[in-house]
């Protein structure tokens, strides 16, 4: 049964959101997977995998592959070298890409054709990135060794934190500061131990003239130190004077202490919650009216833990994975979870691993129960990495539930899940699946341990997948931004958006 509702658009939104234009649509199919584009592979094209063009990965006939900006990269090279292709945020017509090696700025103006404008560097792993207006902040996960430089600058040995930039001129962005956690950590938190920053969400706060950011942590060994969030304030009006202002504490669950966040999801608007993706139990917070607690001082409501029956997996099993995003449906009705199994770097959804490895998750936000799941549909390879990355939800006039996933060298894909409080089964709308990169040092074991019965695999594919204004863009780890168009009824009436940091939702449609 699919739902019906009407907008209700924070006022800060209202203005912007205007009517989106509805791209050709056709229906669904039930059957979709006998309606799938036959490519050949790119082996047999005479082009190495890695380089393959997004034109010719498998995929279902309504996902249109559109332009590429490409930007070859390889985790099989040394760590001050790599340039891999991380996550993405869009500010009007620019998409910023985070990137090992800085982040990269795209005139996305014409889908068709991206053009690069910029490459600041600054060679710190993971490079998440969040944007408002000309500000820029970006991820530094882990201790700085002797010799990393940000913009030409060097970066002290050890520093862990964010970088914030300026973008005014998005042809010459600038370093306007920096913002350590690895000095707050020995100073507040009685250790010389930093936290990193993994992953960032960026909150508006214009009554008070200021971005929150909401810095998430990389500790993956249940580090108590590392049992929190940062809380980072940018002014807007003068964004080098953003500093660190406090910790999120999280709640342990039943496995013991729960490591930090690897992500968070946010929703304003009339909901105003937060969803950390941490460790083992997802800690679900109000921050704000009408549960309570403030953006300063989240206040916690539950946690989230998840268990297969079947093949005793839990998530966030120590040395298994652990939650890894967290996204609501517009309406705050329900918080979508994913998790990350082998961390990113094993080959989690071949037809042997269990249903739990390669799931999409669904609950209550009210109280954390269990609503469903979604099972990713084609088996990966042995020699293909592979768990559910990062996503998005569209925004429907409708009410209707419809994300955009990316999922590693599974690809990309939109799954309808509406009437999931009804027990209505998702679907698959769109795929397209890269082939695999080959054999190489990853992907060692299998999930029950035992060794891969292929040469490994190179590590790449969709780092994530997002709905943008009518268009899905994918961060594709090795080959660069990769852009296409959906035709499909699910998709009718999005709301085309100002910009968006896919991991916060600033409006509610009930």
């Amino acid at each position: 049964m699919r739902k019906h509702v009407h907008a209700s658009i924070a006022a800060a939104a209202v203005v912007l959101l205007v009517s989106a234009a509805v791209p050709a649509i056709a229906d669904h199919d039930p059957d979709h997977e006998l309606d799938v584009k036959s490519r050949p592979a790119p082996a047999e094209l005479g082009v190495p995998p890695g380089q393959a063009d997004h034109r010719d990965f498998p995929s279902m006939r309504n996902m249109h592959a559109l332009g590429q900006s490409p930007h070859p990269a390889a985790f099989e090279v040394p760590i001050a070298e790599r340039e891999i292709s991380s996550d993405l945020a869009f500010w009007g017509k620019l998409a910023i890409q985070g990137n090992y090696d800085g982040f990269r700025v795209i005139d996305i103006s014409s889908p068709a054709k991206p053009k690069l404008i910029s490459h600041p560097r600054c060679n710190g792993d993971q490079g998440d990135v969040v944007v408002w207006e000309n500000i820029v902040v970006r991820s530094w996960n882990s201790p700085a060794p002797e010799g990393r430089l940000c913009m030409g600058e060097e970066v002290p040995v050890g520093f862990e934190g964010v970088h914030v930039f300026d973008i005014s001129d998005p042809a010459n962005p600038e370093l306007l500061t920096a913002v350590e956690f690895s000095a707050v950590g020995a100073e507040e938190r009685g250790t010389a131990d930093g936290c990193g920053s993994h992953t960032s969400t960026l909150v508006p706060d214009l009554d008070n003239n200021r971005l929150i950011v909401y810095s998430n942590n990389s500790s993956g060994d249940n580090r108590p130190v590392c049992d929190a969030m940062d809380i980072i304030e940018v002014p807007i009006d003068d964004p080098a004077a953003a500093s660190h202002i406090g910790y999120v504490p999280l709640m342990d669950g039943t496995l013991g202490t729960n490591n930090g966040c690897h992500d968070a999801g946010v929703i304003l608007g009339d909901v105003n919650m937060l969803t950390c993706a941490s460790g083992h139990a997802a800690n679900v917070f109000s921050i704000g009216e009408p549960g309570g607690g403030t953006l300063e001082e989240p206040l916690w409501l539950f946690n989230i833990e998840e268990e297969d029956p079947e093949s005793g997996v839990k998530v966030g099993t120590p040395g298994v994975g652990r939650w890894h995003s967290a996204a609501f449906t517009f309406d705050g009705e329900v918080i979508i979870l994913g998790w990350e199994p082998g961390g990113g770097g094993q080959a989690r959804c071949t037809a042997d691993d269990p249903d739990i490895n390669k799931s999409l998750f669904f609950y209550s936000a009210e109280d954390g129960s269990k609503l469903g799941q979604w099972v990713l549909e084609n088996p990966q390879g042995h020699d293909e990495n592979c768990t559910i990355h990062n996503y998005n939800v569209v925004p429907l006039r409708s009410g209707d539930y419809v994300l955009a996933s990316g999922h590693y060298q599974a690809g990309s894909w939109i799954v309808d899940f509406t009437g999931i409080q009804e027990g209505v089964e998702p679907e698959s709308v769109a795929w397209a699946d890269p082939p695999s990169l080959g054999p190489g040092p990853f992907c060692t074991t299998t999930w029950d341990g035992e060794d891969t019965p292929t040469d490994g695999c190179r590590l790449g594919g969709s780092w994530s997948s997002y709905w943008y204004n009518g268009t899905f863009y994918e961060s594709d780890i090795t080959r660069g931004l990769n852009i296409y168009k959906v035709s499909d009824r699910a998709l009718a009436g999005a709301i085309r958006l100002p910009h968006l940091n896919p991991q916060t939702q600033e409006f509610t449609l009930r």
